[in-house]
């Protein structure tokens, strides 16, 4: 018998929930094949089978809260070699079902799919899509968690219900109710706290985004041809980040106690959307990055977010932290703190409206900043001067090559 166990969880996570086992007591299992998925306040993490065998036990249910170390369920290793022995020792029940093994290999086809990532398997299992019919767009074709969810928006939409009498829908109708996943209750816990703790203010600018967009338009078929990304925006605002925090310290620092910690490393935080809630990945040591790299390192962690593959090392240690609502179409917003930093950027989506240029009034794309931070350690000055930087490098980028 070999224990399967519940592994570290990461630096100050405790305790996670079995989110859902892939195989059932009894089934047969490979050694690293995929047994089952946990959820902790800030990932999700696979849990391997130990060695070849059968799954005697599952310990610990879906939904049960686990301890890292505690037993989750067990592998009979010896049961791997009982299974095919006593299928064989049942010869005539098979001759006399000789049709029904004849047609067993037709559902072996379906054994492709049990490479799929844990994502996917539960979208297929609480959907019903049909992996089959996927066509996958990650490594050696495997299915992505994007992909399974492109399929089922493509999936036709069932016949609409005949009408049914006017009145009061049943209550199971009006509304539903749906545990939230640790990941959300983790996320409202902490902003609640920075609301609580936290001095909070925010400040605004707005930014022509005229420069930056022609540069962009000029290069970046060159750019992704050569580093095989594309050149985004968010690249060119880490590196004016970067470029503003070195003048403002203050903006790159956070409270121990009383103790004010200024960082002399930029590990920039990029605030993701996902699937089951807001998770920040780091770019760390972004300072030492070029912008092909910072453009890699943010397009590989959308692509982990997606397919939720996001370790916990990859959101913990960031200084500050940068939130694109514009994406989604805001226009402006403020952005709550992520704790302990003391500042964040929120950028906005960017609209042409009439500017007064030198005199004369004309169309240019415009978006909105916004940068919220902690009144305890950083002053109003400071705040202001820190967007205004951000301002005058993303309008004449010249300026982040020149580091002037």
């Amino acid at each position: 018998m070999t224990d399967i166990l519940t592994p570290t969880l990461g630096e100050s996570v405790a305790e996670a929930t079995v989110a859902r086992w892939t195989k059932k007591p009894g089934d047969a299992v490979k050694k690293d094949e995929v047994l089952v998925e946990l959820e902790t306040d800030k990932v999700s993490l696979e849990v391997s089978a130990p060695a070849d065998g059968v799954l005697q036990d599952i310990a610990a249910a879906e939904g049960a809260t686990v301890t890292p170390g505690q037993v989750l369920g067990v592998v009979s290793a010896g049961g791997a070699g009982a299974a095919p022995a006593k299928a064989a020792a049942a010869p005539a029940p098979a001759a006399k079902a000789a049709p029904a093994p004849a047609a067993a290999p037709a559902p072996a086809a379906a054994a492709p799919a049990q490479p799929l990532a844990p994502s996917v398997q539960r979208i297929a299992t609480e959907t019903g899509l049909d992996t089959s019919k996927v066509a996958g767009s990650g490594k050696d074709g495997r299915i992505t968690k994007g992909d399974a969810l492109a399929a089922l928006e493509e999936r036709s939409a069932p016949p609409a219900a005949a009408p049914v009498a006017a009145g009061p829908r049943p209550v199971h109708e009006r509304e539903e109710r749906v545990k939230m996943t640790r990941l959300r209750q983790t996320v409202a816990r902490r902003l609640k706290e920075a609301q609580n703790t936290a001095a909070m203010l925010t400040t605004f600018n707005e930014v022509d985004m005229t420069a930056v967009m022609a540069l962009r338009n000029a290069y970046k078929d060159q750019f992704e041809k050569k580093f095989g990304v594309k050149m985004g925006f968010m690249g060119f605002f880490v590196k004016a980040v970067i470029a503003a925090l070195k003048d403002v310290p203050a903006i790159n620092a956070e409270i121990d106690g009383d103790t004010l910690v200024y960082k002399n490393h930029y590990d920039i935080g990029v605030a993701v959307g996902t699937e089951k809630g807001l998770v920040v990945p780091v770019v760390r040591d972004a300072d030492a990055m070029s912008l092909a790299d910072v453009e890699k390192a943010i397009a590989a962690y959308g692509k982990k977010a997606r397919d939720g593959q996001l370790t916990i090392e990859d959101l913990q240690g960031g200084t500050f932290t940068i939130s694109n609502g514009g994406v989604y179409g805001s226009l402006m917003s403020t952005p709550i703190l992520n704790a302990p930093q003391s500042g964040i950027l929120g950028m906005h989506a960017i609209k042409e409206r009439p500017m007064a240029i030198n005199g004369q009034v004309v169309i240019r794309p415009m978006m909105y900043l916004a940068v919220s931070y902690d009144h305890r350690i950083v002053d109003g000055k400071e705040a202001v001067t820190f967007l205004v930087r951000v301002k005058e490098a993303i309008e004449d980028p010249q300026r982040l090559l020149l580091e002037v």
